[in-house]
């Protein structure tokens, strides 16, 4: 059965439509007026084999914030959606990405308590027309709509582009990881019996 996630939010900022095909190829068709974040949402689904859909209108002439954050919402209730009850499902993934002169390691945890860790060299200026602080707001919008601990470390990098693509990379690769099924986990990977 695939496992699909189907999102539409709208809300008086934004109009968005998000579809999200978990064991996909890598296949993205993604038009939200931003570029930037529709090239990092390209990698994303290239490198985590996911297919990926998404067509959003924001007030982009107040800025991209709103736009930003709110894909990563719809993506974090997307995967939500398409991990169901998470019976099967091996929960954790990370991953180390280098790109050039910066590397990122991303893990996570699909345990149903959203939280974050943002560690980067990232402070403030643009990658193009993008507020590179706009990165950190798409993953709080993922990570609490996942119901995903999510953590983020650069620990070194200098190029703004180059930092975000490897985090957007690695990203890819540890979610898939974290939603892939594996026949020996029985139920809910906990100790528990549930994941909350």
């Amino acid at each position: 059965m695939e496992r699909v996630g189907q999102v539409v939010r709208e809300t008086r900022e934004t109009r968005i439509r998000l579809s999200l095909v978990l064991d996909g190829q890598g296949m993205a068709e993604v038009r939200t007026g931003v570029g930037f974040l529709d090239h990092m949402l390209e990698l994303f689904a290239k490198h985590g084999f996911f297919d990926l859909n998404v067509v959003a209108e924001g007030d982009l002439h107040v800025d991209a914030h709103h736009t930003t954050e709110d894909v990563g919402i719809c993506l974090g209730m997307a995967v939500a959606q398409a991990v169901g009850d998470k019976s099967g499902l091996r929960r954790f993934g990370g991953e180390t990405v280098p790109m050039y002169e910066a590397l990122a390691h991303v893990h996570l945890d699909l345990c149903g308590r959203p939280y974050l860790v943002w560690n980067t060299p990232l402070e403030g200026g643009k990658v193009g027309d993008f507020d590179v602080e706009l990165a950190e707001e798409f993953f709080h919008g993922f990570a609490n709509h996942a119901g995903a601990t999510l953590h983020v470390n650069v620990p070194y990098g200098r190029n703004r582009h180059h930092i975000i693509e490897a985090v957007f990379k690695a990203f890819g690769r540890a979610l898939d990881q974290a939603t892939a099924l594996d026949p020996r986990v029985k139920g809910v990977l906990s100790s528990k019996g549930r994941l909350e």
